[in-house]
């Protein structure tokens, strides 16, 4: 059938409304900012960041006021904010889909993935943005995905004109020491971390392979596990505003917030491993255990404690520990007049090191048995469990026979006291366990006895003490250093 001219006409015309139509449908479905600011990169694609806002307090906040900032820069930008669990009151957020409300705690009614931040960001860049920081300049965060994009920095930050603007420091983490030590930056605007308020940058991958991407408080947790991977962070001259309404206005609220900051603060340290944070200027925080709770580790097989088994030496707060306990019973022991000396591994780290082995987890002295009764708490303790007015504890060990003073009757961190009488010239007793040092040994060694720096103060030692190491645990001992049990667990790493 052939057409005529005007069928022709008309089906032209409804196949151009077509086409417009389609195109308006096309051109209403697309980000506005691909409309209308795209063209200022050269590309049609939206923003290149997601801002997560975390550190906030849910009691009283400017969340709002910052997300709506960000927003009036930019419509469409994407913004995830990110709480544990639903926030109370209630966020007056917008209720448009770039802005959601993300909650890390686990629910029966929610799949697995919306407890994952990742699941909510699709862009390539995430910039951390702190309660109280107000988006004030066009531009901020694409000048900061450029600088990160030029390469040098795994992280961008820029300062918040607070009261606590950000500033560069130094970090070293030792996970093997369970250390965390802060000084002066050296490099300055680029450093390992950050302390005070600041926007952070960087790519959403590097985030969220982090083990503890979105632990509060967000800086702490954050640089910790960026600067034991090495990456640094540029401090740029780009700063932030602040909120017009800031937070935390009230007295109340600021001791509020700061007592539960400092409670997720401590919480954070113990979670990541970290007992000892050391800051400029010799100013030590601390972490682990002390003479109210348990010592950080439990029970001892085999002479190898579980932390060698995570390739880390015995926590700081321990070795603390056991260093008082040393010094306060041998105090006691020269004041009674019972004579003593370092015994085994104790001995070995004061010729090694001056101090008691990095991985060791108790101290070891020998006594002469005769001058037993010389003490009163010894006198005590063979009766039964004594606990003297500093809460240290004298007891009879339940392995064999010889005494054990431990750190307090909760912290079992322990100096052992072992019972030495001569025979023949040698010096023997009468409990053995299975360790390769646990031998007799002539009692010249210990006539006389000489001082030897150990643990902050000075002990007495054997005589000749090399020797006597190296009738206890072979040639070389003090040269060369190994695991108490290196058929479980060697320093080199073998097993």
């Amino acid at each position: 059938m052939r057409l005529t001219r005007c069928q022709a006409a008309l089906a032209a015309a409804i196949t151009l409304n077509l086409l417009v139509l389609f195109y308006v449908s096309w051109l209403h479905h697309q980000p506005r900012s691909s409309r209308t600011r795209g063209s200022r990169r050269g590309s049609t694609s939206g923003p290149r960041v997601t801002i997560l806002v975390r550190e906030f307090e849910a009691f009283d906040n400017a969340v709002p006021e910052l997300v709506d900032s960000f927003l009036q820069q930019e419509p469409t930008q994407p913004v995830v904010v990110v709480a544990d669990t639903l926030p109370y009151p209630p966020l007056a957020l917008p209720r448009i889909p770039n802005v959601r409300l993300a909650l890390l705690q686990p629910a029966l009614d929610r799949p697995a993935s919306a407890s994952r931040p990742e699941t909510y960001v699709a862009t390539e860049y995430v910039a951390l943005v702190p309660d109280g920081a107000r988006a004030e300049a066009p531009g901020q965060l694409e000048r900061m995905v450029e600088v990160l994009r030029a390469g040098g920095a795994r992280l961008v930050a820029a300062p918040i004109a607070s009261a606590n603007p950000a500033r560069c420091l130094a970090l070293n983490v030792s996970l093997r020491e369970w250390t965390a030590r802060y000084g002066p930056a050296p490099s300055a605007p680029r450093c390992d971390a950050l302390d005070g308020d600041a926007v952070v940058l960087l790519r959403a991958r590097d985030l969220f392979n982090l083990s503890a991407p979105l632990a509060r408080p967000v800086g702490t947790g954050l640089f910790l596990q960026t600067a034991l991977r090495g990456w640094t962070v540029q401090m740029l001259d780009l700063p932030f505003g602040v909120a017009r309404q800031p937070p935390l206005a009230t007295a109340h609220a600021r001791w509020k917030a700061e007592r539960e900051g400092r409670a997720r603060r401590a919480a954070l340290l113990r979670a990541l491993g970290v007992r000892l944070v050391s800051w400029e200027g010799g100013r030590l925080e601390w972490f682990g255990c002390n003479k109210e709770t348990p010592r950080c580790f439990g029970t001892v097989v085999g002479d190898t404690p579980a932390y060698l088994y995570e390739e880390r030496w015995t926590p700081p707060c321990c070795l603390r520990a056991l260093r008082e306990t040393a010094r306060y019973v041998v105090g006691v022991l020269e004041a009674a007049g019972v004579r003593y000396w370092l015994e085994g591994g104790s001995l070995l780290g004061a010729a090694r090191h001056g101090d008691i082995i990095p991985w060791d987890y108790d101290v070891d002295l020998g006594i002469y048995l005769e001058d037993v009764g010389n003490c009163e708490q010894l006198r005590g303790a063979e009766a039964g469990s004594v606990v003297d007015e500093r809460g240290f504890v004298w007891e009879k060990a339940v392995e064999g026979d010889f005494f054990r003073v431990q750190y307090s009757e909760s912290n079992h961190l322990h100096v052992d006291l072992w019972p030495f009488y001569p025979r023949n010239g040698v010096m023997t007793k009468d409990t053995w366990l299975d360790h390769r040092q646990d031998v007799e040994f002539p009692e010249h060694f210990l006539q006389p006895l000489v001082p030897l720096p150990f643990a902050g103060f000075v002990a007495q030692a054997p005589n000749n003490y090399r020797r006597f190491l190296e009738l206890k645990f072979g040639p070389g001992v003090i040269e060369n250093p190994e695991y108490p049990n290196p058929a479980l667990l060697s320093l080199g790493g073998s097993s």
